[in-house]
């Protein structure tokens, strides 16, 4: 779970960084000179590559995902009263703490 987070925060996070390279780059589209055109340069090649991170991290954690609903509904099918009695279980205690509020 703590991994899904932190993989979930990293994905926010570079999704972030490309919105406000994006912005970036087409603020700075007008400037020009060789230095504007080098730095430009670099982060466009930057942007892709961050693009490219993201896609790969957001296939990784969809294929986590349906690996763990798989792996999950293989116990289920295994041992359904025993994942019956899970579920009330869960069910029991979110209703106790939500009375308790």
């Amino acid at each position: 779970m703590n991994t899904e987070v932190t993989t979930d925060r990293l994905i926010a996070d570079l999704k972030a960084v490309v919105t406000d390279a994006e912005a970036l780059l087409k603020a700075t589209s007008a400037q020009t000179g060789e230095r504007i055109q080098e730095v430009r340069a670099r982060a466009e090649q930057s942007l892709r590559q961050a693009q490219a991170r993201l896609d790969e991290l957001e296939q990784e954690a969809l294929k986590r995902a349906q690996e763990m609903a798989q792996a999950t509904e293989g116990y289920v099918r295994e041992n359904p009263w025993q994942s019956l009695g899970i579920a009330a279980g869960v069910g029991l205690l979110l209703g106790l703490l939500i009375s308790r509020r």
